[in-house]
């Protein structure tokens, strides 16, 4: 499926070398969790672990249960293994990745025989790497010939670097986890801003589908009862294409914030696809 062009916020810094972002809705939060899953080998899920040790393909797909994501205190400091990476990374997301440099199947080593958790961090050529990421926790593996892995994981807390360990055989780091603070605007309503982003998502759906040639079905339930703040980390996870504007998405720690810049987003890509879609319908035979 051919998806539109994502317009971000005017105001926003993170795109400026992203001419063609996509907003990727070729799945749907059923398939995106807010709840931890259980450790694959113990019948309860170790969040008590304060020194986690624990990686490089990327399509992000987003299973919701109406709970919020349980984060560790703000103020505990632990070590994570880190791996940099062009992507971005977001709670309850689930990630696929390959790996098969030798520091990182080091890592992996050490992952299986310790804990099932590091942190995943943007880093690119022009702004480096970030200091907020998101931890992934190994759901499934596969060794592979050669010694190289495939895994699965499943993004969970976020986190802030705030002191490198050490760099080699890979990066570690302490973190403070983070977590969103309460809205500064007490009275403005979460739910409903939120039930307004879901519609400007169906929205584009809908008129994508058209410039594309598919029939302009109504798309389904995209919250599947998730609260609106891990429905704003899911929501962020589709805008694929535009790796900094989902860097600062994840940075932000105001749910309201989020949605309303992600409400900006998917309604300047509304009125693109709108006017693309009255150039159509005048000539038809033009690209869309």
């Amino acid at each position: 499926m051919a998806f539109p062009q994502l317009l971000p916020s005017p105001s926003s810094p993170y795109l400026t070398h992203h001419k063609n972002p996509t907003l990727n809705l070729s799945f749907s939060p059923s398939n995106f969790t807010s709840t931890p899953l259980p450790h694959p080998n113990s019948h309860h899920h170790r969040r008590h672990h304060r020194h986690r040790k624990l990686t490089s393909t990327a399509t992000v797909h987003c299973q919701s249960e109406k709970h919020e994501t349980n984060i560790p205190p703000q103020n505990d400091v632990v070590e994570l293994p880190l791996f940099p990476l062009p992507l971005v990374l977001f709670p309850g997301a689930i990630l696929p990745l390959q790996i098969f440099e030798y520091r990182y199947r080091i890592m992996m080593h050490t992952l299986l025989q310790t804990d099932l958790r590091f942190g995943v961090i943007y880093t690119d050529a022009t702004t480096g790497t970030a200091d907020v990421g998101c931890v992934g926790e190994v759901v499934k593996h596969e060794r592979l010939v050669d010694d190289r892995f495939f895994i699965i994981c499943k993004g969970q807390e976020r986190f802030r670097v705030t002191r490198i360990v050490r760099t080699k055989p890979y990066l570690v780091a302490e973190v403070v986890w983070l977590e969103d603070r309460p809205s500064g605007n007490g009275e403005e309503d979460l739910e409903g801003l939120a039930s307004e982003v879901e519609s400007h998502m169906k929205d584009v759906i809908r008129l994508s589908n058209r410039l594309n040639g598919k029939p302009e079905k109504e798309a389904g339930d995209l919250r599947r009862n998730l609260f609106p703040t891990p429905f704003s980390f899911f929501v962020g996870s589709t805008f694929e294409g535009a790796p900094r504007e989902q860097q600062a998405l994840l940075e932000l720690e105001d749910t309201m914030v989020r949605l309303k810049r992600e409400k900006e987003t998917l309604r300047n890509t509304l009125n693109y696809l709108s006017a693309a879609s009255a150039v159509k319908d005048v000539f038809p035979s033009s690209s869309s």
